[in-house]
């Protein structure tokens, strides 16, 4: 037979009490009883404190929390929401902290509403953001957000920071949607608002309305020139970040870092080395330090744009590097044939005190396989696993099934591809595959391409690939059915791509069936400049 909990009457007698002498009377009374220490009596005593109209329950409420010695949810809830609602709301966040130093207990959402009432009225945005992170971590969002909301409805005056705040939120958490609404519905808007509104949208992936939102700005700073650039460079539309960092210089609206990284990204990505040299001309004429990601950036430039020896100038006078430096020098190296050198940046770089991370072994694995440094390749790879205990990737199994492949290894390259957490991986596939075909293994080549097709049918290098390996062998027929097979199935091959670099200008050509040049479009440059879509870095003012 169960029974009720019937609360002690001291408890019944706290809850009704109306003065602090009747508060210190059943406060005495659970100490000497012991009954102090039970978490429900205790919390009575505190919410009771609080809700009393005198001005000195709140420190002593205060003085009861501190002598509890494992305070439940509530009781810090309860804490919490006091100070949020008094005139001393930076107490909430300093419980709040505390809470989390306490690993028996978790916030949960009624936690995060009231500290978000509490950064609300100090105004704390960065504390708000702080707050945010949180609830994203422990995974109440949505709750929460309807709860603040409900909060920011109630407050008696809402000015543009208390939106922001809310709207800040909304669009970090990806909830575009409820964003846009609170957006539209804010009375007054500033800048951060409307920077606020254009990155949630590139954070989600929508470019277009992030752009919408850009072009109906009254002003433009460059976080909003930086988030439009940010996220043309994310989606690779390269041609787009060297449009958008025209018009921006149009606009007289000077680049940071941030701006600089993703431009000289973008050139890298299309062999424009001419707009690459007006960025780095325009950093030494305004004095910007190259360290970090800028040097690596410029370093990554020069490279892919094949200027090595100026990569290697910009690495070289670079005094502050970090890994990323010199990852993208080792890389510069590899794709230029310079296999033993960039082995040696690697050995220069671990001698320096720096720690090699994946990106590291791709890039030296690469230059081993690119440059057919067989024992060289073997001993970076056992270096990574057995020394560095990195966990091998999908890029990293790529490079030696490409090293050994070169090599006529190929049983020993198929045990690698064996070995591989992730069967399903195809570039792996086609590299043994392509050196199936080099060394005349027919039967194996004929499995793989088999194999890339399961995996894929409407990947059109399987169908190639084994027609290929057919017509190596005279065999006609076979290459004619697999081109049927392709035709059956609407698959098609993907047109090849190159771009060069004329007069500062990137064109790009795709060559295939039915395919034309391709320069861009310039309906994609922001207002009042699409007259001067012939414009080129080089013809702006450093």
């Amino acid at each position: 037979m169960s029974t009720c909990f019937s609360p002690p009457p001291v408890v019944s007698f706290t809850e009704m009490a109306t003065s602090i002498s009747e508060l210190h009377q059943a406060h005495a009374h659970m100490l000497k009883t012991g009954l102090f220490h039970h978490p429900f009596a205790a919390s009575r005593l505190i919410t009771t404190a609080i809700t009393n109209t005198n001005s000195d329950t709140l420190p002593y409420a205060q003085s009861i929390f501190t002598r509890i010695q494992h305070p439940n949810t509530y009781i810090y809830n309860t804490m919490i929401r006091a100070y949020a609602n008094s005139p001393t709301p930076q107490l909430a966040l300093l419980i709040f902290l505390q809470m989390l130093y306490d690993h028996r207990v978790a916030p949960d959402k009624y936690s995060f509403t009231f500290l978000l009432k509490a950064c609300s009225t100090l105004r704390s945005v960065e504390e708000g953001r702080q707050v945010h992170g949180h609830v994203v971590k422990t995974g109440v969002g949505d709750d929460v957000f309807e709860i603040a909301r409900s909060l920011l409805d109630n407050m008696p005056m809402r000015d543009v920071i208390s939106w922001n705040a809310m709207l800040s939120a909304f669009a970090e958490m990806g909830l575009v949607d409820w964003a846009r609404g609170l957006f539209d519905e804010m009375p007054d808007k500033n800048l951060e608002s409307w920077n606020f509104m254009i990155s949630g949208y590139v954070n989600d992936g929508l470019i277009d309305e992030a752009r919408g939102i850009f072009d109906e700005m009254p002003m433009k700073n460059t976080v909003s020139w930086n988030a439009m650039i940010t996220g043309y460079a994310h989606i690779s539309r390269f041609c787009d970040v060297l449009r958008f960092f025209e018009a921006m210089q149009h606009a007289k609206v000077k680049p940071d870092n941030c701006t600089l990284v993703n431009v000289l990204s973008a050139c890298a990505n299309l062999g424009a080395l001419s707009q690459g040299k007006w960025v780095h001309a325009y950093i030494d004429k305004n004095g910007i330090d190259v360290n970090g990601f800028l040097a690596t950036a410029l370093v990554d430039m020069y490279s892919k744009c094949g200027y090595i020896e100026k990569a290697f100038e910009v690495f070289n006078d670079t005094l502050r590097k970090d890994v990323s430096t010199w990852n993208s020098m080792i890389t510069g190296l590899s794709i230029h044939g310079f296999g033993e050198h960039a082995l040696q940046i690697f050995y220069d770089m671990v001698g320096d005190g720096f720690k090699p991370n994946e990106v590291s072994f791709v890039s030296v694995l690469s230059a081993c396989s690119r440059t057919g440094l067989l024992n060289k390749g073997r001993e970076m790879f056992d270096l990574m696993v057995h020394v560095y205990e990195i966990q091998p990737t999908i890029e990293h199994y790529g490079c030696m099934v490409d090293l050994l492949g070169r090599f006529g290894l190929i049983e020993e390259a198929e045990e690698i591809v064996k070995k591989m957490p992730v069967k399903e991986a195809p570039a792996v596939w086609e590299s043994l595959l392509g050196s199936c075909r080099k060394h005349g293994d027919v039967v194996l080549a004929e499995r793989i391409a088999r194999r890339l097709l399961e995996l894929d049918p409407q990947d059109s290098a399987g169908y190639v690939q084994l027609s290929n390996v057919h017509a190596s062998m005279g065999r006609w027929y076979d290459v004619m059915e697999a081109r049927r097979k392709m035709r059956a199935q609407g698959v098609t091959k993907e047109p090849g791509c190159s771009m060069i670099e004329v007069d500062g200008i990137v064109h790009e050509f795709l060559a295939g069936e039915g395919m034309i040049s391709f320069e861009g479009n310039e309906s994609l440059l922001p207002e009042n400049m699409n007259h001067q879509s012939d414009t080129t870095l080089t013809e702006l003012e450093l």
